[in-house]
């Protein structure tokens, strides 16, 4: 039951519905002169920059315009799903948030936990963030878990419920999200037809079944054979973050993209070096003795739709996908650059950040093609490295439990700038000084741990940022700056990659959880410097004006 509402509230209610009827409602700091209430809620909404998301689409077909209203509608029901696998029934929460403002950031935030600032709850009545979000019943232990004597409940793609008796069942995400991927898949049959290239024309219709099944593979491969497309997509349970009770469950998400064909052809030629990089690891030959799928490429992309999981507080900004582990043994995986997005956060982001923190003389190196390309390196290090632990223990994913993620984007942050690196020191990466690139990732650093310690990128980022304290990669100057040392930072990366990829190959799960602990947090004297950012007015991240009226569809 709704509470009722006092008479302040009711009239900043009628407000709010009176600007919402005439395209106003809460802003981002983009209008920031227009707003003048001191709503704290408004504040916290105030600390993401609006950008529109749009593409030149005037050199697609009809029909590739058609598929692309097809796509938008898709991707909407896997944001429906999200909803329901962060924080239950989407409306129901919502309609209990009177404070417009407080609705506005539960919508960013996709329920009532501030996720870039350690997930604080912001909503009265809420307490700490279940870890397993929705994906398993809030009262059910560790202990019950492991003793669920069931081969599913392990599933990237299965809730775990209670059944009639109070004992847990594995549910599969197509029979409890059943309305929502019957219609999707629907949708993706009809934009298969229209699709005109048939390598995604056939990706469309296999993940159209997969939807219905949780069979993935199959569509994954056939993704992988998309080369000449023109409109990109991905759909369905990919990522594992929200899980960070187990780190086994799958998000629903989704982003629409239109390729950059030119940024494309530059990008293009990097991915025949994966396997003689993989070589090259600083590790033993056991944690390197898997190959890459060489038959992967890299592409840049204007991102035109967010959807679930990726559209949750920070925005991803570039993709590695597939996930799967066979997948990418056998054929490697796509690295796709959202090339709009990334500009966005460099702009409205690291650059204001690197102009409190770097220092002065070191500022010149802040590019944006050193941020493209560390970001373009960090997604091929994904793919790279080990999958399947080097002593039966299973995939790495599974040994590493919850620890797994904040591990793996640790070591695809420090291992891509480590191939940067070499790949510098070989000739064949001339698009930067490399001094721009190290620059460039220490304020990235900074960015990055604005979202705090909680997540799995923050976790990773500390990790590092300690790391390389230890090691005396920086140093802090008088006037609260930032300076790197070129030489000790490319020791100190090799050194992590080194330990990241030990950890991995031997599924070293305590030792895993051990660095996380000890380095995964954000010091004091750091605190204080990302709190100087939020006072000098940075944006933490960015929101998005999106749909298809932004491509005039």
């Amino acid at each position: 039951m709704l509470k009722r509402m006092n008479p302040a509230v009711i009239i900043m209610v009628m407000l709010f519905l009176i600007t919402s009827c005439q395209g106003g409602g809460p802003k981002t700091n983009e209008n920031k002169e227009d707003q003048t209430s001191n709503d704290p809620m408004k504040e916290l909404v105030d600390k993401y920059v609006s950008v529109k998301l749009t593409a030149d689409i005037s050199h697609l077909s009809d029909n590739e315009k058609e598929m692309l209203g097809l796509l938008f509608e898709a991707a909407s029901l896997m944001d429906d799903i999200f909803w329901m696998e962060n924080v239950g029934d989407k409306q129901a929460f919502l309609n209990r948030i009177e404070n417009p403002w407080a609705r506005e950031f539960a919508k960013i935030n996709y329920g009532p936990w501030d996720e870039l600032n350690n997930l604080k709850p912001f909503i009265e009545g809420y307490g700490e963030k279940p870890p397993g979000a929705e994906f398993y019943p809030h009262d059910m232990t560790k202990e019950e878990f492991e003793a669920f004597d069931d081969p599913n409940k392990t599933s990237l793609y299965t809730l775990i419920r209670r059944d009639e008796n109070g004992a847990l069942q594995s549910v599969w995400y197509h029979e409890a999200f059943n309305q929502q991927v019957t219609k999707a898949a629907e949708l993706l049959k009809k934009a298969s037809d229209l699709a005109g290239d048939p390598e995604f024309a056939n990706y469309l219709s296999l993940r159209a079944e997969a939807l219905l099944t949780d069979q993935y593979q199959e569509s994954d491969f056939a993704w992988l054979d998309v080369k000449n497309n023109n409109v990109d997509l991905v759909i369905g349970p990919i990522e594992n973050y929200t899980d960070q009770l187990f780190g086994y469950k799958a998000a629903h998400e989704s982003f629409i993209l239109i390729k950059d064909k030119q940024w494309s052809d530059k990008l293009s030629r990097y991915a025949a070096f994966l396997p003689e990089l993989q070589k090259q690891l600083p590790v033993d030959p056991d944690y390197k003795q898997e190959t890459p799928g060489s038959d992967a490429d890299l592409n840049a992309y204007d991102v035109v739709y967010y959807a679930g999981d990726c559209n949750m507080a920070g925005k991803t900004i570039a993709i590695n996908l597939p996930n799967d582990e066979k997948v990418q043994l056998e054929k490697g995986t796509r690295k796709l650059q959202l090339k709009n997005a990334m500009k966005a956060k460099f702009d409205h982001i690291l650059v204001p950040i690197s102009e409190k923190l770097i220092a002065a003389d070191q500022q010149q190196y802040i590019t944006f093609d050193a941020f493209f390309s560390n970001t373009m390196f960090h997604e091929v290090a994904h793919g790279m490295g080990i999958k399947n632990t080097i002593n039966d223990k299973g995939t790495v994913r599974h040994a590493l439990k919850e620890q797994y993620s904040a591990l793996e984007e640790g070591k695809a942050d420090i291992l891509g700038l480590y191939l940067v690196t070499k790949l510098h020191e070989m000739g064949e990466f001339t698009e930067t000084n490399l001094m721009d690139n190290y620059v460039t990732f220490m304020a990235g650093i900074f960015r990055s741990v604005r979202f705090g310690a909680s997540s799995a990128h923050g976790k990773a980022n500390m990790m590092r940022f300690n790391f390389f304290r230890e090691r005396d990669a920086f140093k802090k100057n008088d006037d609260g700056t930032y300076s790197i040392d070129l030489e000790k930072m490319k020791e100190a990366s090799k050194e992590l990659t080194q330990v990241i990829l030990k950890i991995q190959g031997d599924g070293d799960y305590d030792a895993a959880k051990t660095i996380l602990e000890e380095k995964g947090v954000i010091p004091a004297d750091l605190q204080t410097d990302l709190d100087a950012l939020s006072e000098a007015g940075i944006p933490v991240d960015i929101v998005f004006e999106q749909g298809p009226e932004m491509l005039g569809l």
